[in-house]
């Protein structure tokens, strides 16, 4: 399905090589300001020949809001938004007439379908997720205004390069803590706010861009100032939707929120999250987050966060053998153009599908805390 959220809902549309890509929003309440100038910039952090890091396509991604919106403001209704598609080159993909490209969907699509886009990964391409970051910019505007949250990702692993999760960490606690879009964007192309692993980082691209080849990496996302009680037991808890969301995005292979698998190490005894009554707010938190601030599937008001794994891309230049549809073996290069890491593109991705989770179960629990407050003036 094309469709993601409930309350927030988000379609997409677009393969890599039509005319445009876009989405269409539903939910969104009357009265936020939105233009142009607030989606814009995720979708410039998004975009494509930001470095020599990333795919040399010349895509401007300049988004426009085609309804649901006047004034500068929501109406409620649906909120479409559009982006077109100018550095198109189907001829570069005039291989995949013959050959089902390793690793990439052209083979499963087309059984499944019975045909297929004939230039690029058409649905599967990343193309496809401009509509998502373009809908998350909206959330973002929600999320902020209705409760001050802040969703920031970044690079934390390329290859063998990675930096320090330990959730014990001091070093780690205060990125989670403090780090900006603005200080992610500032550490370099690489996007890596450890100034030790971010240089390291860039030569491991870089060796892989070098000889034609790709290479995987991490994500790591932080959501501050998320509202207690977020999430829906027993099948749509916050963690379970999170999952799905990032497990939707292309290229991804691997989710792990809070101590994640690391915490198969840890007893219980040092694992669990105590709690305290904190004397300054009067909140009750925990001293430890092990748990990545959700327990039994429901936000706890600790800083939530997960981490995404990227796989290598599956379009390189490297001659690589395989078979065609008639069953030949064959030779294959790839024509197009690709990034040698996905990952430091990811980013406002991973941001974009954590903010629509998080505006849609915050929508949903406010639906409910109404309905409460009818029943007890009963």
């Amino acid at each position: 399905m094309s469709t993601f959220g409930s309350f927030f809902r988000v379609t997409t549309y677009g393969e890599s090589h039509c005319k445009s890509v876009g989405c269409i929003v539903d939910g969104v309440p009357p009265g936020l300001d939105i233009t142009e100038a607030d989606i814009q910039p995720q979708l410039t952090r998004r975009r494509p020949g930001q470095s020599k890091l990333s795919t040399p396509r010349n895509e401007k991604d300049r988004v426009f809001i085609q309804s649901g919106t006047e004034y500068g403001k929501t109406l409620g209704t649906s909120i479409g938004m559009l982006v077109a598609n100018e550095d198109q080159r189907p001829k570069d993909y005039s291989e995949t007439d013959l050959y089902p490209r390793p690793s990439h969907a052209d083979f499963t699509y087309l059984k499944k379908y019975g045909t297929k886009a004939s230039s690029g990964g058409g649905r599967s391409s990343a193309r496809e997720t401009i509509g998502r970051v373009a809908a998350g910019a909206i959330a973002d505007k929600f999320l902020e205004k209705a409760n001050g949250v802040e969703i920031v990702a970044f690079t934390s692993q390329i290859g063998q390069v990675k930096m320090n999760r330990d959730v014990q960490d001091p070093k780690f606690i205060e990125i989670l803590n403090t780090i900006t879009r603005d200080e992610v964007d500032a550490a370099g192309p690489v996007r890596c706010p450890d100034s030790e692993a971010a240089p390291k980082m860039v030569e491991e691209i870089e060796k892989y861009r070098d000889s034609k080849d790709s290479i995987g990496g991490v994500v790591t996302c932080v959501i501050r100032n998320c509202p207690i009680g977020l999430g829906e037991p027993v099948f749509d808890k916050l963690e379970a939707l999170l999952a799905h969301a990032m497990l939707s995005i292309p290229a991804s292979k691997g989710f792990e929120i809070g101590s994640g698998f690391e915490g198969v190490q840890i007893p219980g005894s040092k694992h669990n999250d105590p709690f305290y009554l904190e004397e300054e707010t009067g909140r009750f938190r925990t001293k430890t987050n092990n748990s990545g601030g959700i327990q039994g599937g429901i936000s706890n008001g600790e800083n939530i966060y997960f981490s995404v794994a990227f796989k290598s891309a599956a379009t390189i230049s490297q001659e690589q053998p395989t078979a065609q549809y008639n069953g030949s073996k064959g030779v294959l290069a790839a024509k197009g153009r690709h990034d040698p890491a996905v990952t430091p593109r990811a980013i406002p991705i991973v941001e974009a599908m954590a903010s629509i989770v998080i505006a849609d179960t915050l929508l949903m629990q406010k639906s409910r805390e109404y309905t409460q407050t009818l029943f007890n003036k009963e």
